[in-house]
């Protein structure tokens, strides 16, 4: 069953793995999008820039 889960994050690099030990799904890294937010697309756990948190400049 998809979660809907949001989680806040200090980075725009985020690591998912299901969050359920062995029943969960391989680890992805994603990069938040230009508007500090991105779902995993294995369980579409939300992911979003924590505010006031700033991205590493490139």
């Amino acid at each position: 069953m998809p979660t809907t889960e949001t989680v806040e994050v200090d980075s725009e690099t985020v690591a998912c793995d299901g969050g359920v030990g062995a029943l969960g799904h391989p680890r992805v890294y994603l990069t938040l999008g230009p508007e500090g937010k991105i779902d995993c697309p294995y369980c579409g756990r939300h992911f979003r820039l924590k505010p006031g948190a700033r991205p590493a400049a490139h």
